[in-house]
């Protein structure tokens, strides 16, 4: 079994509390879940329900207050700050709702920014940058300002700018939540495609829309995954 991948996430019995004074909030209790490379999950709940504490957990953004987090095999309570951060930067590509580009910079030099607090050269991460704007289908807005670019177009920098690490996980929180119909399909056709490469990427989503398009659904609720669902494939192959 020593030859067997680790799960590319992996939580057992993970709890998160919050305390304010007398407040107290039970944010995650008892998370146990697995998740392995190469999957496309969605994690879906109402507003409260602990998706965005698994986001900062799973994004080494926070630390558990109880349980185990790994990712790739290595506990994350073991590591200190400096790794923590090298992790956040090299091992997770993040994707959000607000896109959050420098208004100031071209969309390649957006891409790049990983790469500069990697301490890679110059020459090197306007490649990366530019071979990551080319996966997304942006290799003829390179030198466009975000001002410049629709809000899909901005969305696939982001994402460009997630991938250009070549990180084990892609954790994306609401991705479209910005976006209309049209760039909403566009976006999950890109997912898709980064799926199909192999890529392990996290959906955070309340669209079920969106979460129609993952491998598996993770519900949660109160702090608590309530259910798993798998896509039916045998079905759908037959319609």
């Amino acid at each position: 079994m020593s030859g067997t991948p680790a799960p590319v996430i992996e939580l057992a019995d993970v709890t998160k509390t919050y305390e304010s004074g007398d407040l107290r909030v039970e944010a995650l209790r008892g998370v146990t879940l697995r998740i392995e490379a190469g999957e496309l999950v969605a994690v879906v709940g109402p507003s409260g329900s602990g998706k965005s504490t698994l986001v900062h957990l799973i994004g080494c953004l926070d630390v558990p207050t109880g349980g185990r987090l790994r990712l790739s095999g290595e506990d994350v309570a073991d590591l200190d700050e400096d790794r923590l951060a090298e992790v956040r930067n090299r091992r997770i590509g993040f994707v959000f709702q607000q896109y959050n580009l420098l208004a100031y910079l071209p969309a390649w030099r957006n891409v790049e920014l990983p790469l500069v607090y990697a301490g890679v050269d110059a020459k090197a991460r306007r490649a990366r940058a530019l071979e990551a704007l080319a996966r997304v289908g942006l290799a003829d807005r390179a030198d466009h300002r975000p001002g410049e670019l629709s809000g899909g177009q901005q969305q696939r920098v982001a994402i460009a700018r997630a991938l250009v690490t070549e990180p084990a996980l892609v954790l994306a929180d609401e991705p479209t939540g910005n976006l209309d119909s049209a760039a909403t399909a566009e976006i999950l056709d890109l997912f898709a495609e980064l799926h199909r490469d192999g890529r392990t990427i996290v959906l955070i989503t309340h669209d079920p829309d969106v979460a129609a398009r993952a491998d598996r659904v993770l519900r949660i609720r109160d702090g608590r995954v309530e259910e798993v669902t798998a896509r039916d494939e045998p079905a759908e192959a037959a319609r």
